[in-house]
This record gives structure tokens, sequence and C-alpha cells, in this order.
């Protein structure tokens, strides 16, 4: 059975993508820890991250570097944080969130009932700041 993951980048879920490529696609959290929380998802079904092929580990990587400085550049946080927690969802992600301290980080802190107009700026802004349609 496909994941959550598998089911968004095949288009049936809806997600608000930011990033997409032959290997991974990005797009936002539905429950963010901030405004342009987005995660950064291989298209190959991989539970652990530490089971990736070094090339697709390295490639998730650059693109979380650059949703970073897409985050940077139109919300001016503090910082940026990035996370591999893998626990919620069996599909490698990587969490890439504008954060301004570490309680910024804490799960328990995410916002469960998002404003989609606010969602929908954040990813425009993104694919904006990112150069993509």
């Amino acid at each position: 059975m496909s994941t959550i993951f598998t089911r968004i980048i095949n288009g049936e879920l809806p997600g608000r993508f930011v990033w997409t490529d032959e290997v991974c696609v990005a797009f936002l959290s539905i429950n963010p820890l901030a405004t342009g929380h987005a995660l950064v998802v291989p298209r190959a079904e991989v539970d652990h991250w530490i089971d990736l092929d070094p090339d697709t580990n390295a490639h998730l990587m650059r693109v979380a570097q650059s949703i970073g400085a897409a985050q940077q550049q139109v919300f001016n946080p503090g910082r940026i944080g990035l996370i591999i927690a893998g626990l919620e969802v069996p599909h490698v992600h990587l969490h890439v969130v504008p954060i301004n301290g570490m309680n910024d980080l804490d799960f328990a802190n995410a916002d469960l009932d998002p404003d989609a107009a606010v969602l929908d700026a954040a990813a425009d802004a993104l694919r904006t700041a990112l150069g993509s349609p």
C-alpha cells in the first residue's frame, strides 16, 4: 500500500507543491510548525533515511538547502531548522522550517487547523523565490 506521501506525489491527495524534480518533491506541511514549513520527500518510498542511497540523500539535502534559502528570503526568520524524525509516516521526509528558537521545532506546537489562504500564499511566495511556476 502506498504511503500518504506517495499518494500526494501521485496526485491522489492534494498538496501545495513548491518543488518537483525527478528525484523528489517538496510541499507544505498540512500541520505547520511555522508559516512556510515544507517537507522534502523522495519519490521512492524509503522508510528510514539511513537506507537512502547516497546520491538521493545528497539530492534531498541540496533541495532542502534551496528551500531553506527561499524561506529565509520570504519569511526572514532567525534560522531555518531541519528535522528528519521519520516517526509519523514511513516514508523519508525532511522538515524544513523557518524558526526563531528551539521551541519552534516542537511538534506539540503544530497548527492543526491552518488557514488555507495563508498556506496558499506561503506556497506561492516560496515558488516565486525558487523561480518555479
